[in-house]
């Protein structure tokens, strides 16, 4: 969702340093490994982080137009996000996507194992009823493209810098959800 649905304004540097964590370390798995009495706290102040995050978000240049082209080909459309459900939906609204996805296709960091897990994208497969090979997972990190490779789905990066560091993750990398929308307009598609 962050950085592929909506403009990326996480500076996870600076969350890591607001919440006392190791610079060079994912901040879910770092507060995974505290006892909960001190993770407690620094969990409940990153929710804080991200909900005020999720009050500035902003849609990507061609969101809207990509979800409402999938929409017009019954696409089933989720997010899996290490955000918190609660803020992920937030995400979403400010955005104005709430009509693209029903809450329940919303996977959080409390309904399973975070990405790079698979758990997200299983779950919802398991709720369309779905089969992996006819599923695309999008995103802009390493964590999305290895949570769609190894539960089976395409995977497309998309890498508005065009360097593509994780490209060997990726069946289709692109530099815009636009584009994306053009490769998924072209015919034979």
């Amino acid at each position: 969702m962050d950085g592929t649905l909506t403009v990326a304004i996480h500076d996870f540097a600076a969350i890591k340093s607001e919440l006392g964590l190791e610079p060079g370390r994912p901040i879910l798995e770092q507060l995974g490994e505290l006892p909960a009495a001190q993770a407690d706290g620094k969990y409940q102040r990153l929710d804080e982080i991200e909900s005020e995050l999720a009050r500035r978000a902003s849609p990507q240049p061609g969101a809207r137009e990509l979800l409402s082209a999938l929409r017009a080909r019954g696409a089933a459309l989720g997010v899996v996000t290490r955000n918190s459900h609660t803020n992920a939906l937030a995400t979403l609204s400010t955005c104005g996507f709430s009509e693209f996805f029903q809450p329940a296709f919303v996977v959080g960091r409390e309904s399973c194992a975070v990405k790079p897990s698979a758990d997200g994208v299983h779950m919802l497969l398991s709720l369309w009823r779905a089969d992996a090979a006819d599923a695309v997972m999008v995103g802009d990190y390493l964590f999305d493209l290895v949570a769609g490779k190894d539960a089976g789905t395409a995977t497309v990066y998309v890498d508005s810098s065009g360097h593509f560091p994780y490209a060997d993750r990726a069946d289709v990398c692109v530099r815009s959800l636009r584009e994306l929308l053009s490769i998924l307009e072209a015919p034979n598609q």
